[in-house]
């Protein structure tokens, strides 16, 4: 069952909160910018940059993925690794809320999400 109305609402709400804070000044967002992609019950943070080879071309790179457990009703936060895989952020594994999973991205105690 995917998220209702209502809590999509909630995650667009707790995520545009959380760009207006971390997204670079205007005048830079054409070379690298923050964005989200919501689906189903996970939202993927991802950072927008020029491709060093082709200025004209932007790439996605992910930065922390947040996936909604309905039976749990947590929210799992996840970072990607130099493997390039998806791990569990081991200090904050969980979180109740979805505003609660975007504060531990947004704090990043661990230099996980944004280095």
């Amino acid at each position: 069952m995917a998220l209702s109305e209502f809590e999509i609402k909630k995650c667009e709400k707790a995520l545009e909160d959380f760009l207006q804070k971390r997204r670079p000044p205007a005048h830079l967002r054409s070379e690298v910018d923050l964005a989200y992609r919501q689906d189903g019950h996970t939202i993927v943070i991802y950072e927008l940059r020029q491709n060093y080879r082709n200025k004209a071309e932007m790439i996605e790179v992910d930065i922390a993925k947040l996936t909604f457990v309905q039976t749990k009703k947590v929210w799992k936060i996840f970072w990607m690794r130099q493997d390039l895989k998806w791990h569990s952020y081991q200090p904050y594994p969980t979180a109740r809320t979805i505003e609660e999973a975007v504060t531990v991205v947004e704090n990043d105690e661990h230099a996980c999400f944004f280095g």
